[in-house]
């Protein structure tokens, strides 16, 4: 990335915010343009934020049957380890604009990147309830790095959004993929399931003490109690008497009333069911078919790095092109004919089957993420629509590891929930025929 030589100034210099709808006060608007003079230092914080988006996730899927065993789960009940943190990237992503408004951007993500600390300490202490709570909050932390990561790119680094987009989804990726290949070695290496989990609340306190000094230097000026952004649009106000209250913006709703913002949100949540449906049961489909768990645990890992390549490359060709209709066909060609594989021949074909989806589910993410920014008149309407796409797509998500864990359990087998996952592939491509098209939000 040599051509990521520092991010460019907006021309009304007021260096919009990240948030939805907001410009910061001019003490913060000082304090980024000091920010804004260390492109690394921005570049940094980005991927080391970005490695922990799915680390503190992808880590569980190989150890899933030594937390069943150790607590004595049942499939479904087994799931929701990995379903609840997704509930929870829903559920709290309308938090992150509000936030980000009362306490600024940089300071929420330093936040997240603490709680997400704190929500992987939290999910190894001895109760079962505690792994539970704490997926919630490894969930919340996740939620707010995602809905507010899109709008940083496009405020910090305009013209080259497409290409920082890939930066940090290939982050994304390699932080999983690490999570996944040393989850057993550090099982094995730090006495058990726990030992190997918590070690990656490591990587989320190095990546919070950086967000520090940008948190500091962001908030330098705001005395206590003053908010970091204010409206970039005036609210309008109710008629005198009225008894009406004051409305805001409408951008917002008319956001969800856009058929190309859902077109979006649900190709956002259709990618995301696959890759969590994959990061939940891959390891356990290859074991159910006789493979050890080494071995499931290796392939799971390959199929994870190879996601990179679909997360680079993806962003890259989407940038140069008008339409991106038939990158969104082809991702999701490659992820059903990972499924078709898995169907015929789990273990005897498992490296071309992980292959196929690594690359695929990389493609796919990528391009979900870079469609946010692409389609997106501005910095704001990308956090907006990221928002929506973070919300509504994760609660869609979360269902896959459940619904298919529930129906792997009835059925005793693994045809059913795969064929499901083939038709969530169809509707991905039919979905990115509609997001793909060169419009605006």
């Amino acid at each position: 990335m040599s051509g990521i030589s520092g991010p460019s100034t907006a021309p009304d210099d007021r260096l919009i915010d990240a948030e939805e709808d907001l410009v910061p006060t001019p003490p913060v608007a000082a304090a980024r343009r000091t920010l804004r003079a260390h492109p690394a230092l921005l570049l940094l914080g980005i991927v080391l934020a970005a490695l922990n988006m799915r680390a503190a996730l992808a880590g569980v899927s190989p150890l899933l049957g030594e937390i069943s065993d150790h607590f004595h789960l049942a499939a479904t009940a087994t799931s929701l380890v990995t379903t609840i943190p997704l509930v929870f990237m829903g559920v709290a992503s309308p938090l992150a604009p509000k936030l980000a408004r009362r306490f600024g951007t940089e300071a929420v993500l330093l936040a997240a990147l603490v709680l997400l600390c704190g929500g992987i300490l939290l999910r190894v202490a001895p109760p079962v309830v505690t792994l539970f709570v704490g997926g919630a909050f490894v969930g919340t932390a996740i939620a707010w790095l995602n809905v507010l990561m899109p709008g940083l790119v496009k405020r910090d680094f305009p013209e080259r959004a497409a290409a920082m987009t890939a930066v940090y989804s290939t982050a994304m990726i390699i932080g999983a993929t690490a999570s996944a290949a040393a989850a057993v070695p550090l099982e094995n290496a730090l006495g058990g399931w726990r030992g190997s989990l918590a070690s990656w609340a490591l990587l989320a306190a190095v990546a919070a003490l950086l967000w520090v000094a940008q948190a500091v230097i962001a908030r330098r000026g705001i005395r206590h109690g003053q908010p970091a952004a204010t409206p970039a649009r005036p609210t309008t106000a109710a008629p005198v008497g009225s008894g009406s209250k004051a409305t805001a913006d409408p951008d917002a709703s008319r956001l969800s009333r856009t058929p190309l913002a859902w077109q979006i949100t649900l190709f956002m949540g259709s990618q995301s069911l696959v890759a969590y449906v994959v990061i939940a049961w891959l390891p356990t489909v290859f074991t159910d078919n006789g493979m050890s768990k080494s071995t499931a645990g290796l392939i799971f890992a390959y199929s994870t790095l190879l996601q990179g390549v679909g997360s680079f490359v993806v962003p890259l060709l989407a940038g140069r092109m008008r339409q991106q209709r038939m990158l969104a066909v082809g991702v999701a060609s490659l992820m059903a004919c990972g499924v078709v594989g898995l169907l015929v021949s789990p273990t005897g074909g498992a490296w071309l089957w992980a292959t196929l989806l690594g690359v695929g589910q990389g493609g796919a993410l990528g391009l979900a993420l870079t469609m946010m920014v692409l389609r997106a008149r501005d910095a704001h309407t990308a956090a907006r629509l990221s928002g929506m796409a973070q919300t509504w797509g994760y609660l869609l998500a979360a269902a896959g590891p459940l619904v298919l864990g529930a129906v792997h359990q009835v059925t005793d087998g693994w045809t059913l929930p795969l064929l499901l996952l083939l038709g969530v592939c169809a509707g991905l491509a039919t979905l990115g025929l509609g997001a793909g098209r060169n419009l605006k939000v």
